[in-house]
């Protein structure tokens, strides 16, 4: 059997909020099994379910809230905390945000290794897909289907010559999230980011943390982290949105043209059809991942 997995330790960092432009602290601590994913605002002394039902805004990012208090930007973490195989932590922020640190889910990777990971004594559950549940507006889909392990595939397709139907496809049952989807980072256009700080956004985003691109390329020195970076960082997303289901998934995604509003909307149509899944405890695959520090826990 596979055991449920939390933080060795507590961990604490401090990065600066994509919309607000502050400084957030930010600490991961262990919790104990059963758990999931908990947020706390620190500042407040209040507790937000890592959990879709938490979903209060998907304008940007996503953000989750309960009562007065929100946090937004959630799916680079919960990402992070997805593709290493955690199911247990207790993420502390004294602000409104999640830092958004470089842009990745690369940091958040760095900071649950160095915390190191341990393996509770309970079994691993995931929630397995057991028919497609599919979404659509206009151009844009997405859906879950039915598969072994766990699969992401995303057509990025904006006017431009980098976006232009790009699509990718990762099993994670093959390929490790660490190394083939955490590094990618969110990205931008030069004018939008111009017109979201005008309007008292995005105070906090630069080309330190957002790959900013004009109508012809990339304006970061030092380029692009992949060819298709921005395609794998709307898979990025899309681990962290699906996280909020509340376990690990068993099955695959596949999106075109959708976003953090489309990945929610998913999720929550999923849950209400308790026909479409289940939860079962994982058993051991007959073959390990490539990289199993790094890595979603899959079904054979």
């Amino acid at each position: 059997m596979i055991k449920q997995r939390t933080l060795d330790h507590a961990i604490r960092c401090s990065g600066i909020g994509l919309h607000s432009g502050r400084k957030i602290e930010l600490v991961l601590n262990p919790a104990a099994v059963d758990t999931g994913i908990v947020f706390v605002r620190s500042d407040l002394g209040i507790e937000i379910k890592g959990h879709v039902s938490s979903v209060v805004d998907t304008t940007l990012c996503t953000t989750i809230g309960h009562g007065e208090a929100s946090i937004s930007t959630v799916e680079h973490i919960m990402s992070a905390l997805s593709g290493l195989g955690i199911d247990n932590a207790r993420i502390e922020v004294d602000g409104a945000e999640v830092p958004v640190m470089d842009g990745s889910a690369s940091p958040f990777i760095f900071l649950i290794q160095c915390a190191g990971i341990v393996e509770q004594n309970a079994v691993k559950k995931v929630l397995r897909i057991k028919k497609r549940v599919s979404i659509e507006d206009g151009n844009k889909s997405c859906a879950l289907y039915p598969a072994s392990g766990f699969r992401v595939s995303y057509l990025l397709d904006y006017v431009h010559p980098l976006l232009s139907n790009c699509k990718v496809s990762f099993d994670f049952s093959r390929q490790a999230y660490a190394r083939e989807v955490s590094r990618a980072r969110t990205f931008g256009f030069i004018h939008e980011v111009e017109a979201l700080q005008k309007a008292g956004l995005a105070l906090g985003g630069s080309m330190d943390n957002a790959v900013v691109l004009d109508k012809y390329g990339v304006l970061n020195e030092g380029g692009l982290r992949y060819a298709d970076e921005c395609a794998r960082h709307k898979v990025l997303d899309t681990v962290g949105d699906l996280f909020l289901a509340g376990y690990p998934i068993v099955g695959a995604f596949e999106g075109e043209r959708s976003g953090h509003a489309m990945n929610c909307q998913l999720v929550e149509a999923l849950l209400a059809d308790e026909s479409a899944w289940s939860i079962e405890e994982l058993e051991a695959p007959k073959t390990q991942p490539e990289q199993i520090d790094a890595s979603i826990p899959v079904l054979s």
